[in-house]
């Protein structure tokens, strides 16, 4: 035999020995299971009578129900010949023939049962205890016990998972913090925003970093990071924003200040870095951050997790803006009206570059922004003079003038008209500047309105006379919190003022004090608002402009304002007698033209409201009659008003 075959054959008799091995213990095993059978057989009783019934066939014991009490009681009395414990229920079986189940859920009372099984020789263990693991009773009860079990314990086991991942889910999107880009780039133009002129060039390099990076580059020049836009409220910043990103193609993100801000600590950290993971995904884009003082300024007080979640959110927005050389693309334009808020660091150049203020639009910005909103109402367009409507409404910013549009709509509607007329624009800048008739009138005595009616006579006929600006008309009814008012309004927009001209200013609020006690000997609370504006200016003609008879030049602003106060005594003594100087001016003004004042307040009484025109041709035939020539000459608009007792 060849080595070969004589491996291969003792390995075919090793297999064969270990088959016989696995045949002798099974074999084994079998006859051991067997033998323990029949010895069990043998030692437990075999069931007789009811018990072997109940194992055979159990539906007789399911008809009726009973509680566990009686059951107890019936093997408290030896009335029990069988008892059945399965999965569900206890079936017994009384000696008098009775038969009933007990539902035992959770197997509570078999448990009871087997351990407490009475001993041998006792007077209840006269019954047979017989195990029915096959046995299924039907009771309503248990089976809507066991459902609401099995359902609890699933609810337990889920809702921890669902509380885990709606946490997971919550924590995901307050990270993202809603940022997205707007469906469609801006279509919005610098050419679309009407004024902000400043504003638009300092833009103009931003465009061209956006459209053309590459011009930047070759000549070894850093783009601009950032723009921080500076201006009250409602001057056009965030349109000035869209038009950028319009401009550009670019898209367009906008958020605000308090976007960072979260519930949990770390997200906002995590807000950062998503919205300029955003941005750079989706370059061009311009991230427009409204109201940038929101993010306020990092502390070193050690105050809290608060504060140092703050500083954490800056810190990241600072490394994020600082990383824009490998961000091409990306530009932070931040929108605010508190710049000093601002973190230091964050308008340092390298961040915001450039800080652009966007200034309230000037006269012919406000006809034009009145043309464009008026354009898109049902006028009465050849009725409406648009350079009026923007005399009226010097300091107004775009956002309110398209306001004033909207309620000249409405007025008309609530007076019933078709097109909105001319009237019904100088009711809706009345309103925005003055506030809506009150209807006080109703509870004026007679005296009151002549009082008022004088009052308001005087304010208009020194603003005429002294040329503060155009007088548009005088009225007596009631507006917001005034009693009457003297509408006067500037040809054209005024940011530098002449000792003359601001001296003339108080003399038109001084104006209506004057005439109350030239027509009644005595002045009324009516000018208390009067006096309190000509006091504050004439304090700041004395120690701020520099307008002192005593030639004092040394300005109380540049003093801090822990010392400034110790110095006031002296500014207010010298404001007084500047006061009383153009008071005097002021009476003597009015006691020369009486007759126009009482001609005024007549007509007020009367017609309750005088145009300008009418006050103008008053003092012409008045001058005529005297032979005096005088041209009033045409200033800044201002408006004087009666404040209420």
């Amino acid at each position: 035999m060849k080595p070969g075959n004589n491996s291969l054959g003792k390995k075919r008799v090793r297999r064969i020995a270990i088959a016989a091995v696995a045949v002798l213990i099974a074999v084994l095993v079998g006859w051991g299971g067997w033998h323990w059978q029949q010895r069990a057989a043998h030692q437990a009783p075999a069931l007789t009578g009811v018990a072997s019934q109940m194992r055979d066939d159990a539906s007789a014991w399911t008809r009726e129900e009973k509680d566990a009490s009686t059951m107890l009681r019936d093997i408290r009395d030896a009335n029990v010949a069988a008892i059945g414990v399965s999965p569900n229920a206890i079936l017994v079986s009384r000696r008098d023939g009775g038969k009933y189940f007990v539902t035992d859920h959770n197997a509570t009372f078999s448990h009871a049962l087997l351990l407490g099984e009475p001993r041998a020789g006792d007077a209840a263990a006269a019954y047979q205890l017989v195990w029915l693991p096959d046995v299924d009773v039907d009771a309503g009860g248990a089976r809507w016990t066991l459902l609401f079990d099995q359902l609890r314990d699933a609810l337990s086991l889920l809702l921890p998972l669902l509380l885990i991942g709606g946490m997971a889910w919550f924590m995901r999107r307050e990270m993202k913090g809603g940022a997205k880009l707007l469906s469609e780039a801006p279509t919005l133009r610098f050419d679309d925003v009407i004024g902000a002129n400043e504003a638009k060039a300092a833009l103009a390099d931003i465009r061209g970093y956006l459209t053309d990076p590459r011009q930047f580059s070759s000549m070894g020049v850093r783009a601009p990071c950032g723009i921080l836009m500076v201006g009250g409220p409602g001057v056009g910043k965030t349109r000035l924003a869209q038009a950028l990103a319009g401009e550009c193609g670019a898209n367009f993100i906008s958020i605000t200040g308090s976007y960072f801000s979260a519930k949990y600590y770390g997200v906002g950290i995590q807000k950062v870095r998503h919205l300029f993971e955003l941005a750079r995904k989706n370059a061009p884009t311009v991230i427009f951050i409204d109201e940038a003082d929101g993010l306020a300024k990092r502390t070193d007080t050690g105050g809290g997790p608060v504060e140092a979640e703050s500083n954490r959110i800056i810190n990241q927005l600072l490394a994020e803006m600082d990383g824009f050389e490998s961000n091409e693309g990306v530009i932070v334009v931040a929108a605010t009206n508190h710049p000093d808020n601002l973190d230091e660091a964050l308008r340092r150049p390298g961040r915001f570059d450039r800080t652009v203020q966007v200034r309230l639009p000037d006269r012919e910005d406000r006809a034009k922004i009145f043309r464009f909103y008026a354009q898109k109402l049902k006028s009465k367009a050849a009725d409406i003079d648009y350079d009026q409507l923007a005399r009226l409404t010097t300091g107004l910013s775009p956002a309110t003038v398209a306001m004033v549009v909207n309620q000249a709509g409405l007025i008309a509607r609530k007076a019933g008209e078709s097109e909105i007329a001319a009237k019904h624009f100088m009711e809706a800048i009345k309103i925005a500047r003055i506030g809506d008739v009150s209807g006080a009138e109703r509870a004026l005595t007679e005296d009151e309105r002549e009082r008022i009616a004088v009052h308001e006579a005087g304010h208009g006929l020194v603003a005429a006379l002294l040329g503060t600006g155009v007088l548009e008309e005088v009225t007596i009814l009631p507006r917001g919190g005034a009693l009457g008012v003297a509408l006067i309004t500037k040809a054209q927009d005024k940011h530098l003022y002449r000792e003359t001209e601001i001296r003339n200013e108080i003399q038109v609020l001084l104006g209506g004090r004057n005439a109350e006690i030239l027509v009644f000997s005595e002045a009324s609370s009516g000018a208390a608002s009067d006096l309190q504006e000509a006091s504050r200016i004439g304090l700041d003609m004395v120690s701020k402009f520099g307008f002192n008879s005593d030639g004092d030049l040394f300005s109380l602003a540049a003093l801090p304002s822990q010392y400034a106060g110790l110095q006031m005594k002296s500014a207010i003594e010298h404001a007084n007698v500047l006061l009383k100087e153009l008071n005097e001016l002021c009476y003597g003004l009015l006691h020369a033209y009486e007759p126009v004042l009482r001609a005024i307040s007549e007509q007020l009484l009367e017609h309750e409201t005088v145009p300008g025109e009418t006050v103008y041709r008053l003092i012409r035939e008045h001058r005529g009659a005297l032979k005096i020539v005088h041209e009033p000459v045409v200033e800044q608009p201002v408006v004087h008003e009666a404040a209420a007792a």
